[in-house]
């Protein structure tokens, strides 16, 4: 990595230092006892996703897994299973790889070197140097999304961050800025600044630290720094879930694990032409006994959205249908212990209270006719 260069504006950084003194953000989860581990965790979970909900899953996943061992030595079952609901799962995928590289190549140790960390699954440079200065104070420049929208503003660059040529810009002045000493201070100050006040829609300049340096305030366009990604209409695609019963258990699959939902457990899908019963034939040599249609449930992704046609079937109790490595009968009276996607998640819930209302209904029947 190249050497961080003198500060380009001596002004930001202890004003930065001022406010978050009073006004930033001390008691997170992470904070405490902040070891590489620990914060690396926590960063990987708040790539794409708020304080608010990072918070419970970071104090669930810590409590299954305290350290980079626990965490190697988990099946990724377990792993999935605890980041269920968060989203973007090739997060603990990657989280999950990287512990068993740490396990594996450093002994069970956090790597010491930026080039070390950066290299890991899942990290790159930002996250890397956010894990070395807040865990270890060491003096390394950050750029997630906050940092670049405090920094796009403080000096009116234009165009969207996502753009090769403007992430090299606000690269050059987040290493110009950041200061040589109280670098963790300084790293949790710009993040949290982004996140509570120089916020993407509604930004706080009345509150702001760095409101008398800034470009964009002083131009009276402090939303229009930096600018959107350029808009793209996002296809709709559809499927159809399978929710096959037997008994009181439902059928899950293993999806691959590459692509939407990788390595989670899911319901077996079809094309939405395709016939239920035919598949149903072809794969379990027996037709179902009933089937019922539901309302389609909507999910966006961050690309696409996704119509799904949830269809229930019923198969014959004495049917003989074994689990294997990527197919499981789960009893659906609970939530099973595996990772499951949030929309297959609604669905079995309301697949159990849907089973709960018809055993109710079947009671209330005999105790009629008794």
């Amino acid at each position: 990595m190249p050497r961080l260069r003198k500060p380009a504006d001596s002004k930001l950084a202890p004003a930065l230092l001022r406010w978050y003194r009073g006004h930033g953000r001390h008691d997170l989860p992470w904070q405490r006892r902040p070891t590489p581990y620990r914060v690396w965790v926590s960063e990987i979970m708040l790539q794409q996703t708020q304080v608010a909900t990072v918070k419970d899953y970071y104090r669930r996943f810590l409590a299954s897994f305290p350290n980079v061992r626990a965490l190697a030595d988990a099946p990724l079952d377990d792993v999935l299973h605890l980041w269920s609901g968060l989203g973007y799962y090739a997060r603990a995928r990657n989280l999950h790889k990287a512990a068993q590289i740490i396990r594996e190549e450093y002994s069970g140790r956090f790597p010491n070197k930026f080039e070390q960390v950066a290299a890991l699954p899942g990290i790159g440079r930002s996250t890397a140097g956010a894990i070395l200065a807040l865990a270890r104070g060491e003096r390394h420049a950050i750029l997630d999304g906050n940092v670049k929208r405090v920094l796009a503003r403080f000096h009116a660059i234009k165009g969207w961050p996502g753009e090769k040529k403007i992430e090299n810009k606000l690269w050059v002045l987040a290493e110009q800025h950041t200061p040589r000493k109280n670098i963790a201070a300084y790293t949790q100050a710009i993040m949290d600044l982004g996140a509570t006040l120089c916020t993407r829609t509604r930004p706080h300049c009345g509150k702001c630290p760095l409101a008398s340096g800034c470009r964009a305030h002083a131009l009276g366009r402090e939303t229009a720094f930096p600018s959107p990604r350029p808009k793209k209409t996002q296809p709709i695609r559809h499927t159809r879930m399978l929710l096959i019963t037997c008994n009181d258990r439902v059928l899950l699959e293993r999806r691959p694990p590459a692509g939407v939902w990788g390595g989670l457990w899911s319901l077996p899908e079809i094309s939405p032409r395709a016939n239920a019963a035919d598949w149903c034939q072809q794969q379990f040599g027996v037709a179902p006994s009933s089937r019922q249609r539901w309302p389609v449930l909507r999910h966006s992704f961050s690309h696409f959205h996704l119509g799904i046609e949830p269809l229930w079937l019923k198969i014959a109790a004495d049917t003989r249908i074994g689990d294997n490595a990527d197919r499981h009968w789960v009893a659906f009276a609970r939530e099973p212990a595996l990772g499951l996607a949030t929309p297959v998640k609604k669905l079995l819930k309301q697949l159990r209270t849907l089973h709960e209302e018809s055993r109710n209904d079947a009671r209330g029947q005999m105790r009629l006719a008794g």
